[in-house]
């Protein structure tokens, strides 16, 4: 059986569009405590963003950068 890290490196190798799917597949898998209203309101932004970065309305950016961006705004 494949370690948790090589599991990784080996999904982190996959197209963008099939990463996002998987991370889909396994924020679903995931059993919340949820009100089922809130629920579907998070998932319906998901797919919303999702398609305005597949559709190229928005631009997405590094993680890394973004959060050096909030970073910025946080600090006084």
């Amino acid at each position: 059986m494949r370690s948790i890290e090589q599991l990784t490196e080996e999904l982190l190798s996959l197209p963008s569009a099939s990463r996002a799917l998987l991370a889909e597949k396994l924020a679903e898998s995931l059993e919340f405590d949820t009100d089922p209203k809130i629920q579907a309101a998070w998932i319906s932004e998901a797919h919303k963003r999702r398609n305005e970065i597949q559709s190229g309305a928005v631009q997405a950016i590094p993680g890394d950068e973004a959060l050096a961006q909030v970073r910025m705004l946080l600090d006084p």
